[in-house]
C-alpha cells in the first residue's frame, strides 16, 4: 500500500467524493472506506444519495437508515467501517427538535403543512441537510473519518455553499418581517407585503400560504441556533482537512464533468486533493516481433480483440492527458477495473478491500 495515500487518509476528518453517473463513485467511495477502516480508523461512510447504490456496493440487501450501521469487516487494529443513507426529513426533524425551546413549538412546527412540504422537497433544503448531517457524524466521537458520497449530479457540491444560503435567507428583510411577534411587525407586513401576499395566495392558495406564515411565525427563535450551526458546518465544508476527491472514468464525458466539478470546488474556495480515474483498461503485452505482429501461434480472433484492448487503453491514456493538462497540480490516482466487482459470487467486501489497496497517489 502507498504511505502517500494512507497518510492523506489519517490526516483527513472528512472526505468528500464527487463525480459524475456511471464512474463507480459509490464502489470507489466505498473501497476508499474500506482501506481506512483497514489501516486503523474509525470511518463513517455517508452517502447522500437517495439512490440504494451503497447499500447494494455494501452488499447489504436490508438497506441503510439514516443513523450508522456497523459493517462487519476483518480490520488490523482498531478499524472500523459504519454506513448509513442521508434521510432528509428526519435529519430535519432532528434539528427542529434540537432548537425548539420546547416539545410543543417543535410538535407545532413538524404538524405544520408547509413544513411537511418543504422538509424533503424544497430546493436547497437537501444539500443543508447533507451538510448537517456531515457536521453531525465530524462532531461524533465515535468517528475519526467521515467519508462522504454525493449524487451523480452537476449540484453534488451544492452543499458547500448551503450554509451561506440559509443564513443569507434568515438574515433577509422579508423573512424578519414576516416572522415579526409585535403588533408593529404585524402591520408592517399588512403595509408592506400585502400586495406581494395577495399575489402569492392566488398563485399557491391562501391555505398553502396561510400554512407557510404559520410555520414561519412558529420558527422564531429558533433561527438563532440555526444561524450559529450553519456557520460552524460552513467552518467544517471549508477546512483543511476536508478533502475533495473527485471520480471519474477515462472517457470524454466523464472526463469533462470531472473538469467542472475541480473548477466547482475551485470557485467555491477549496481544493480537489486528488483525481480519482477508475475502471481503466490494462495494456496487455502482444506476443510479437518488432514491428508489434502478432506471433502465428496467436490464433487470429484473440489477437484482433488484444489489439481492440490495447487501443482502447491508449484512448484512455489520452483522456488521462487532457486531466492532467487542464489540472497540473492535481494528482491523478489511477485504478484499474476490477473483475470481482461485478462477480455476484464474488465476496463484495473482499473485492472492496482488494480495490481500496490498489488506490496509489504518485510519487
Amino acid at each position: 500500500m502507498s504511505n502517500r495515500f494512507d497518510r492523506l487518509l489519517r490526516e483527513s476528518n472528512v472526505i468528500v467524493c464527487a463525480g459524475s453517473g456511471g464512474v463507480g463513485k459509490t464502489t470507489t467511495s466505498a473501497a476508499l472506506s474500506v482501506r481506512a477502516a483497514n489501516i486503523g480508523l474509525r470511518v463513517a461512510l455517508v452517502t447522500i444519495d437517495p439512490a440504494k447504490r451503497l447499500a447494494d456496493a455494501l452488499g447489504m440487501a436490508d438497506g441503510l437508515t439514516n443513523e450508522p450501521t456497523r459493517i462487519a469487516l476483518d480490520t488490523a487494529g482498531n478499524g472500523e467501517l459504519w454506513a448509513m443513507m442521508l434521510d432528509t426529513r428526519t435529519t430535519f426533524d432532528q434539528l427542529i427538535s434540537r432548537y425548539s425551546p420546547n416539545n410543543e413549538q417543535a410538535e407545532r412546527i413538524k404538524s405544520n403543512l408547509f413544513y411537511r412540504n418543504i422538509s424533503g422537497a424544497l430546493s436547497g433544503t437537501q444539500e443543508y441537510m447533507a451538510a448537517e448531517k456531515l457536521y453531525e457524524l465530524h462532531k461524533d466521537g465515535r468517528f475519526d473519518l467521515v467519508v462522504v458520497d454525493t449524487p451523480p449530479t452537476r449540484q453534488a457540491l451544492d452543499f458547500l455553499s448551503a450554509p451561506a444560503r440559509l443564513n443569507r435567507f434568515i438574515d433577509h428583510p422579508l423573512y424578519r418581517i414576516v416572522i415579526a411577534p409585535t403588533n408593529v411587525g404585524l402591520k408592517a407586513v399588512n403595509a408592506m407585503t400585502q400586495p406581494v401576499l395577495k399575489t402569492i395566495a392566488r398563485v399557491v392558495g391562501a391555505q398553502a400560504l396561510e400554512d407557510a406564515l404559520a410555520f414561519f411565525r412558529a420558527f422564531q427563535g429558533l433561527d438563532v441556533g440555526f444561524h450559529e450551526r450553519a456557520k460552524e458546518v460552513d467552518v467544517v465544508l471549508h477546512a483543511r482537512t476536508t478533502r475533495y476527491i473527485v471520480i471519474t472514468s477515462a472517457q470524454p464525458e466523464p472526463v469533462n464533468e470531472a473538469t467542472f466539478f475541480v473548477d466547482e470546488l475551485t470557485k467555491q474556495g477549496v481544493s480537489a486533493a486528488c483525481l480519482v480515474v477508475n475502471r481503466l483498461q490494462p495494456h496487455f503485452p502482444v506476443p510479437a516481433d518488432t514491428n508489434n505482429v502478432p506471433a502465428d501461434d496467436v490464433p487470429a480472433g484473440l489477437a484482433a480483440n488484444l489489439r481492440a484492448l490495447n487501443d482502447e487503453a491508449d484512448h484512455e491514456e489520452i483522456q488521462i492527458r487532457v486531466l492532467s493538462d487542464r489540472h497540473r497540480f492535481v494528482p491523478i490516482v489511477r485504478l484499474a477495473a476490477l473483475p470481482e466487482l461485478v462477480d455476484p459470487h464474488h465476496d463484495t467486501l473482499t473485492a472492496l478491500g482488494r480495490l481500496g489497496s490498489m488506490l496509489e497517489l504518485p510519487d
